[in-house]
């Protein structure tokens, strides 16, 4: 059959916090575009959302993941402290490990499926 599913990797922490896909992409766009504002862009998402996610990240770990600089001659922007890389390098890794180790799993599930069904549960 077709190609195997999107696997993703969501950590539940005990104090409630959740680490997941989305997160993890807006730290990655947050490092590719220099700012809140163009990676929430990016991600379809509103500047305000963005900037949320981006708050909820940093106070979700004892160092901050996300650097802000305020507007000025050059402009403000954002980028990933060292913490904030090494996070979504983690999460990265653990997201690939999830896949590779369940690959025949996965590809089972995968072939196991009713392709005429169609969810509408979003």
């Amino acid at each position: 059959m077709g190609e195997n599913p999107n696997v993703t990797l969501r950590i539940d922490f005990e104090n409630g916090t959740r680490l997941g896909p989305g997160k993890a992409e807006l730290l990655a766009r947050i490092a590719e575009h220099g700012s809140i504002r163009a990676a929430g862009a990016a991600m379809d998402m509103s500047y305000r959302r963005a900037w949320l996610l981006a708050d909820e990240i940093n106070r979700m770990f004892r160092e901050p993941s996300i650097f802000t600089r305020h507007g000025g001659k050059s402009g403000g922007g954002a980028g990933l402290t060292a913490f904030g890389t090494e996070l979504l390098a983690l999460f990265q890794r653990m997201e690939a490990q999830a896949r590779s180790i369940n690959a025949a799993d996965i590809a089972r599930l995968r072939d196991a499926t009713n392709p005429a069904f169609k969810s509408d549960a979003g």
